[in-house]
């Protein structure tokens, strides 16, 4: 069992910064990769970035590329998502979820935490 817990939301300015911290406690594997998701109000769970275990390879939604960067820190079991040039469009719950056979698919995704609100005036 893994446990997942989102840190970091807020509510920020359009152009604005904020990060994202998801801590990871339980059993880990070097198989596992960890990914952000976000939902809008009355929208699916949509994929935002996604880290292999190792931290070199990255994958983003092309919405967010540029802007947003996911990070890892194994030592304390930590993946960050850092978003810069925050938009309107942005604001959503951010969800950090973990895979050990998917990638970018929400179906793949077998643990995930509570959320985290992200709110982006204009």
């Amino acid at each position: 069992q893994v446990q997942l817990v989102e840190s970091g939301g807020g509510l920020v300015q359009a152009g604005g910064s904020l990060r994202l911290s998801c801590a990871a406690s339980g059993r880990t594997y070097t198989t596992d990769r960890t990914g952000w998701f976000r939902q809008a109000p009355g929208k699916e769970h949509e994929f935002v970035a996604a880290i292999s275990w190792s931290g070199i390879t990255t994958s983003y939604a092309d919405s967010v590329k540029g802007r947003f960067t996911i990070s890892r820190d194994n030592a304390k079991n930590t993946v960050s998502l850092q978003m810069n040039s925050l938009k309107p469009e942005d604001t959503a719950v951010y969800y950090c979820a973990l895979t050990r056979s998917g990638w970018n698919n929400t179906k793949t995704y077998d643990y995930w935490g509570q959320g985290t609100q992200v709110t982006v005036s204009s």
